[in-house]
């Protein structure tokens, strides 16, 4: 909320549209927003433990540290691609009581769903066997993020449709998003060389 309050939108409260005066609203996107919270938490414990990854050479006790962060970070991730599915679903009966369609393909839409999908991947991550560490879930954890972010400013600020209310000259991207992107694949290329728990804990016994 911080984040958006930083934008040059008007705040001036204008007359709603008639979809926005519908209960489905509130519904929608509290399921919604709520789901964006858990994935939000899940990229701040996957960067958290690859910073644990970068300073792990010679502290054993990390790599412990690092598997409950891991196991904690699943679980937000569950929690988080449980309600954004059912928030999504939710969508399509306001859609439908709004503009008679289900489902669209509207840019809003078609990002929920990459989204939905990219998490799908990542929480299904510990089936294949050469993916399943700690390092590949905390990456993938981190990266997927980026398809909430472009689904909540992306299509709001660049894209047009019928989610986009603030229609406008789209806004210029902050220096500090290119930083703070830098900043995150540096780290994951930092926290690679020392991916493998398995060394430690070998040369520990």
């Amino acid at each position: 909320m911080f984040t958006a309050h930083l934008t040059s939108i008007d705040p001036q409260i204008t007359n709603l549209v008639p979809v926005l005066k519908s209960y489905w609203l509130t519904i929608h996107v509290s399921i919604l927003t709520a789901s964006y919270g858990f994935f939000g938490l899940g990229a701040i414990l996957g960067f958290m433990s690859l910073i644990m990854f970068i300073f792990r050479k010679n502290r054993p006790h990390l790599d412990e540290t690092i598997k409950h962060i891991t196991a904690i970070n699943e679980i937000a991730l569950i929690i988080g691609l449980t309600a954004i599915t059912i928030g999504n679903f939710l969508g399509g009966v306001w859609a439908n009581e709004s503009w008679g369609r289900y489902w669209g393909w509207d840019p809003k839409e078609t990002w929920a769903y990459v989204a939905i999908v990219f998490y799908i991947f990542v929480v299904h991550l510990r089936f294949v066997k050469a993916l399943n560490t700690p390092f590949v879930f905390s990456v993938a954890s981190l990266l997927a993020f980026s398809t909430i972010l472009m689904t909540y400013f992306g299509v709001n600020f660049y894209l047009s449709g019928m989610h986009s209310y603030a229609t406008g000259d789209p806004v210029p991207i902050p220096m500090w998003v290119y930083y703070v992107t830098a900043g995150v694949f540096i780290t994951i290329a930092l926290a690679y060389k020392n991916r493998n728990l398995k060394d430690a804990i070998t040369q520990v016994k």
